[in-house]
């Protein structure tokens, strides 16, 4: 317990927390004696919204991850909580990964999600990046899946044998869709992390997304900086403007099993608001509103590309990501 309390030692009680986040809400807690509760790690979203009203610029977020770190840690290495067992058994050594067009310089690098909501249109950008400038693909993912689990080890592992792939692939730039892959390998990766809204501004390709004004749901990975939102503006026509007030869209943390009703308020409140249109640009946070029921829930990149795309709604998700690893 030493490390969480470390963390949030300079928690001044103010309430501010507590108010932003409807799961700190539920059991009357603030970010300090959330630390004191191990039996909660795996309830939180991971959103970070109580950090960006902290006025100690306590990290939320880093409480939960040791809390999950340590529950792990005294269970010998395995995670006590029941319901992810088919999660690590996917993502612990990616079962989908794909890497015979992977031998390029420049690989377009589509994570997990992004293949499983928009199949059509992670076929058609990679066809059109191979076209255009002779960038390959590499079907894998980042590994913050495993890592935001708590799996301490197993994230270390992860990301040496990344490391070690794309070295011996010879990659030397990862192109990518997916907020929560750009913010995780970024920091850890030597080889440049592109987005792929920079990359198709580089090589002059996309449409442009007309809007008088487009309400933007920015994606939990992407709040505190906005690094990968302000890639996004040069292809909007018209004002843009962030969504407030909606803490996550439901699946972030892994936390929709242990507070369903929580994960369920959020996409209700979404909808509650009537917004003419919703543009994100995570897959995750575009497939789960949708089957949540807002309307209008635009992913920016499909726009871009003009492949009309909506986002998959059934169990044939998982199949979607699957078949990558044959193609």
């Amino acid at each position: 317990m030493g490390n969480q309390k470390r963390l949030t030692e300079s928690c001044i009680h103010c309430g501010l927390c507590t108010r932003k986040c409807a799961f700190l809400q539920k059991y009357k807690l603030d970010l300090q004696s959330f630390g004191e509760h191990p039996e909660l790690a795996y309830h939180c979203f991971l959103c970070s919204d109580c950090s960006l009203v902290c006025p100690q610029k306590i990290d939320g977020r880093e409480v939960a991850l040791e809390l999950r770190r340590s529950s792990v840690e005294s269970n010998g290495g395995k995670i006590a909580e029941k319901g992810y067992t088919a999660l690590i058994a996917e993502k612990k050594n990616y079962l989908f990964r794909n890497q015979k067009a992977a031998d390029r310089r420049s690989v377009l690098f589509p994570g997990c999600n992004f293949p499983s909501f928009f199949p059509e249109t992670t076929e058609y950008l990679v066809k059109l990046l191979k076209d255009t400038a002779d960038i390959g693909v590499l079907y894998d993912c980042c590994g913050k899946p495993i890592s935001q689990l708590g799996l301490a080890k197993e994230d270390v592992q992860g990301e040496d044998a990344l490391k070690k792939r794309l070295a011996k692939l010879g990659i030397e730039e990862l192109i990518v869709l997916c907020p929560n892959c750009y913010h995780f390998l970024k920091p850890r990766l030597e080889i440049p992390v592109v987005s792929i809204y920079d990359k198709l501004r580089e090589l002059g390709l996309g449409g442009k997304i007309v809007e008088d004004k487009a309400y933007l749901f920015v994606p939990c990975p992407d709040k505190a900086s906005l690094a990968l939102q302000k890639s996004l503006f040069p292809f909007f026509t018209g004002e843009t403007e962030n969504i407030k007030g909606i803490q996550c869209c439901g699946l972030g943390g892994c936390a929709a099993g242990k507070e369903p009703e929580i994960s369920v308020s959020f996409a209700a409140n979404l909808k509650d608001k009537n917004y003419p249109n919703v543009y994100t640009y995570c897959a995750s946070c575009a497939g789960k509103l949708r089957r949540s029921g807002v309307e209008n829930v635009h992913h920016v990149l499909v726009d871009i590309l003009g492949t009309e795309e909506q986002s998959e709604l059934s169990i044939k998700s998982l199949w979607n990501r699957a078949k990558h690893r044959f193609i």
